[in-house]
């Protein structure tokens, strides 16, 4: 009997397969497609999983050859844009990369983690027992003990374990294509001279987008009312003159594809043994939510299961991935709803509401919020049960607690001290017995740690690894950070406590 089978061998499924390889579980990892599929339906990644890669070792391997890796300039909230100017304090960070990359990026550490991953193999239907799981291929049946869908916003998984997935489904379609051109500006150029700009042109007959992600390379999109189809280039050409009454020089196309957007949420992330992650757990209208949100889940799901199957921590962990990760998906359900509405309103009210935004969020408090949005670092894992202070835990994996706490961060600088619990740690500067290091290069085994920065606090056992250090500015004498990097605890009362609640067999 396999430990666990992913289904599904996207960025999401795969992410999660090397977190449990990295916490000593082997996983099988199916998918219906025979190859990595050349659509780059997604174009990077940002926010907290951008340090998350970091904390992995792969960030690296990542932004190579990236057109951009670091903190952006700005970022457009729907359709109106935000400036970070002055703004270096903020934690959102992106990398460009396109979904087949990804995929292949990812697949190589999961080789390299000994995972098998088995492709051109569709499941066919799904059951679960007191004892295991079922999976039916063609031809043969897999059992393990648990299963994870990450299959998509069509999941088998989810029907099968009938999950409702309710939402709502765009009335207008979404035509996009990547266009090379031998002239790196020309397309924009040309656009400037008809009036249009780089982002989400408004028309009375729709709108289109206008972006570059590397130099030679257009992305282009169309949106206008219709239903999801076969797109040829001919046809992307007409919708463009309906939308905005001229033709644009696209260049030749790499590829096309068209799309309607949903906001849909799954009632439950979890049914016994079976869990969702990824775009079969919430589909968002704002693009690029969704692949952020999705490798996280991974994240958080990894390490639960595999401290669970190896028998490091109680089976009611597993209760925590659905407190904690349903709560994040209806956050990122309401913004990108907001945004999706922003760039949908056309007209005089339209614009009117996108100029007035325009002048808001070019004040820093707004900006800096919004900041902390689209990094998710605006909530925290967790409810705290005992108040604010020193020894506050993320959440209770018995009690029923968990969640997010939507809340900015404390002040200019960031969070300290008890306030850093239910977050993702900090990368802190450290200067260790063996030399200098970061939080990101003690935190790639994948093993929760125990940060002492003076406070003289000690655990027993052989999972949490212990490191001693010193730092500027430290925001507690000790940290307690879980393997999804997320902190746990601060300081030493109540430590051995909240270590056995969270990280040890009880």
């Amino acid at each position: 009997m396999d430990e666990v089978i992913i289904v599904g061998a996207g960025p999401v499924g795969l992410m999660l397969a090397c977190e449990l390889a990295l916490a000593g579980v082997r996983p099988t990892v199916l998918d219906k497609r025979p190859e990595i599929s050349d659509l780059p339906r997604a174009n990077g990644v940002g926010g907290q999983i951008v340090r998350m890669l970091d904390y992995r070792g792969l960030l690296e391997r990542f932004a190579e050859g990236s057109p951009f890796a670091g903190r952006p300039p700005g970022f457009p909230f729907g359709s109106v844009p935000l400036r970070f100017a002055g703004l270096d304090d903020i934690p959102l960070r992106m990398v460009m990369i396109q979904q087949p990359r990804m995929e292949r990026l990812l697949s190589e550490r999961a080789a390299e983690l000994g995972v098998e991953v088995v492709r051109g193999t569709p499941v066919r239907g799904l059951t679960q027992d007191d004892d295991g799981v079922t999976l039916d291929l063609p031809g043969r049946r897999l059992r393990a003990h648990c299963a994870v869908g990450c299959d998509g916003g069509h999941s088998l998984v989810r029907e099968r374990l009938g999950i409702a997935f309710p939402g709502t489904t765009d009335d207008e379609v979404l035509l996009l294509g990547h266009f090379r051109t031998g002239q790196v500006t020309g397309l924009f150029e040309q656009s400037r001279v008809m009036g249009l700009e780089p982002g989400w042109n408004h028309t009375p007959h729709g709108r289109l987008l206008l972006t570059s992600l590397q130099p030679g390379v257009h992305i282009v999109g169309v949106r206008e009312k219709g239903a999801a189809g076969p797109v040829t280039l001919a046809g992307f050409q007409a919708a463009i003159r309906r939308v905005i009454g001229a033709d644009l020089p696209l260049g030749e196309p790499i590829w096309l594809s068209s799309t309607v957007t949903q906001a849909r949420l799954a009632e439950r992330y979890r049914s016994g043994r079976v869990f969702l992650a990824g775009d079969a757990a919430h589909l968002f209208p704002a693009g690029g939510s969704a692949l952020n949100v999705g490798l996280m889940d991974a994240v958080n799901l990894g390490w639960k299961l595999a401290a669970v199957l190896t028998g490091r921590a109680p089976v009611r962990l597993l209760d925590t991935y659905e407190t904690e990760r349903r709560p994040v998906g209806v956050r990122t359900l309401t913004h990108t709803r907001a945004q999706a509405a922003l760039e949908r309103l056309t007209g005089e009210d339209g614009t009117a509401l996108r100029d007035l935004l325009t002048e808001v969020f070019a004040f820093e408090q707004p900006a800096r919020h919004l900041a902390n949005l689209l990094d998710g670092s605006d909530t925290r894992s967790g409810t705290p049960s005992k108040g604010a202070g020193e020894g506050v835990p993320a959440g209770e994996p018995g009690g029923g607690a968990g969640g997010v706490v939507a809340g900015g961060a404390a002040g200019r600088g960031g969070v300290v001290g008890a306030d850093l619990v239910g977050r993702l740690v900090p990368d802190l500067q450290l200067s260790t017995g063996d030399g200098p290091t970061r939080v990101a290069e003690l935190m790639r085994d994948g093993r929760p740690l125990l940060l002492d920065l003076g406070g003289g606090a000690t655990l027993d056992g052989d999972w949490i690894r212990v490191v001693r250090a010193r730092c500027d500015d430290p925001p507690a004498d000790t940290l307690l950070i879980r393997p999804d990097g997320q902190v746990a605890w601060t300081g030493t009362a109540g430590l051995r406590e909240a270590a056995a609640e969270w990280l040890q067999s009880v």
